[in-house]
């Protein structure tokens, strides 16, 4: 496979990875935490790297390129172990314990509580959530980046 190909491909996968997300989000009626939103950033960034390699003919894009991917991956790990309890998650987005506190308290949690928390598994196939599949394609994706980049050394 030719390096262009190869960038074609990456650019495909991050764009399929971030219109799943947003067919998810408006036509499944599934709304993203504040960790999804963050997973979705170096898609475009990805997506905007290998628009930059075709323009400039630049190597680095091709590293950007893996960055970003490695960066959505990172991102989708943490959040799928924040998901299953493996680690806490921002305290901005997840749910907070109740131990000790007065009603008062309390209702000023729930009140300030966000709209989705980032600890819940709103979809899940083959025992992976959203956010661990994003991770797996994600490293995919990278790797692509990785292959397109080694291309062109061999030049």
């Amino acid at each position: 496979m030719n390096q262009s190909r190869l960038v074609m491909l990456a650019m495909a996968g991050s764009a399929a990875l971030f219109l799943s997300a947003l067919g998810f989000q408006y036509l499944a009626d599934l709304a993203p935490c504040k960790m999804c939103y963050w997973q979705r950033y170096p898609h475009v960034t990805a997506i905007l790297c290998g628009f930059g390699f075709f323009i400039m003919k630049h190597p680095l894009a091709l590293w950007l390129g893996a960055a970003s991917a490695l960066a959505t991956a990172t991102i989708g790990m943490y959040h799928a172990g924040v998901e299953r309890g493996v680690w806490q998650g921002p305290t901005s987005c997840t749910s907070q314990s109740i131990d000790g506190l007065s009603t008062e308290e309390l209702l000023a949690q729930i009140m300030a509580a966000p709209m989705v928390r980032c600890d819940d598994i709103a979809w899940e196939l083959l025992g992976l959530s959203m956010a661990g599949w994003n991770a797996v394609a994600s490293l995919g994706l990278m790797v692509i980046w990785l292959w397109a980049s080694k291309l062109w050394t061999q030049r």
